[in-house]
């Protein structure tokens, strides 16, 4: 068994195709192929299984490949232990949910990128289960998240306070206290997200009954707030950055406590030098 085998192994099953894994390792795909037939036959198992034009895991393919990654994992970090000297270089994998990567994180990209060029950052939005699961999976090499993290392989750092306000269309009656709320319509990101739990655990102490309508995105929220369609309770670094003042009014209420965000990483990955440099950055900017 080779460590290029388990590559061309992962990025099979990245890719699900021998001949997009081919285009992506430049080599020909009969090479892989052979390759791929030698790992089954030393493993004794099929690791995929055809599925039309390309090529799925099998349930002992999908065993193997966890443990590929921490292999993989594992050996670049014991190659980039040998090079501390050396600036971060290559693929920063990153995620963050989408508030964070609409108000907060634009800077400290800007700022990242202009510290160190060479790394190239793949970036992508989800909800932070979503997130978290792909650092876990070894998708994401760290994530941003709003959501303190309890899996026991996870490793965090508190990277900002995100206050809440609560915004209504500007034609709302003035809302003079959280009663004024009774019987309205919010638009809020579905169950589970930090900020909505904050808003149904408020109004809920209070005994105000509201309706929340789930909508997973925050312009398609501001837009129905600006429409005049209900209400929502948003970070105040998205109000401050996108929405018109003269479109929406807020409000603040010092029962809505801010929320900690945090910057998530896998601790099975001993050492990941763009990740650390990133989390450096990140603690001597404002954000």
């Amino acid at each position: 068994m080779e460590l290029s085998q388990l590559r061309m192994f992962k990025t099979i099953a990245d890719l699900g195709s021998i001949a997009r894994a081919a285009e992506e390792m430049h080599c020909v795909p009969s090479n892989i192929t052979t390759r791929i037939r030698k790992l089954e036959e030393e493993l004794g198992q099929d690791l995929f299984v055809r599925q039309g034009r390309g090529l799925r895991l099998s349930q002992n393919g999908q065993v193997f490949l966890e443990h590929v990654n921490k292999i993989l994992i594992q050996c670049d970090a014991a190659k980039q232990s040998m090079q501390q000297d050396i600036r971060p270089t290559g693929l920063f994998k990153l995620g963050a949910i989408e508030s964070s990567a609409m108000s907060r994180l634009p800077s400290l990209l800007a700022a990242f990128h202009q510290e160190y060029p060479d790394v190239q950052i793949q970036f992508q939005t989800d909800r932070w289960p979503v997130l978290q699961q792909e650092v876990l999976n070894f998708r994401l090499d760290a994530a941003v998240i709003a959501a303190k993290p309890t899996h026991p392989n996870i490793g965090f750092a508190a990277l900002y306070q995100e206050p809440l306000i609560l915004i209504a269309p500007a034609t709302h009656p003035v809302i003079q206290s959280p009663q004024d709320l009774a019987g309205l319509g919010f638009f809020m990101w579905p169950a589970g997200c930090p900020y909505r739990q904050i808003l149904e655990a408020w109004t809920q102490s209070l005994d105000i009954p509201i309706h929340i309508t789930d909508m997973a995105s925050n312009g398609a929220i501001l837009g129905c707030v600006s429409a005049g369609a209900g209400l929502a309770m948003v970070p105040k670094s998205i109000f401050d950055r996108f929405i018109q003042k003269s479109e929406i009014q807020h409000y603040q209420f010092d029962a809505l406590t801010p929320v900690t965000n945090y910057f998530i990483w896998n601790k099975n990955v001993t050492k990941h030098p763009a990740k650390e440099a990133f989390l450096s950055l990140a603690n001597h900017l404002d954000l």
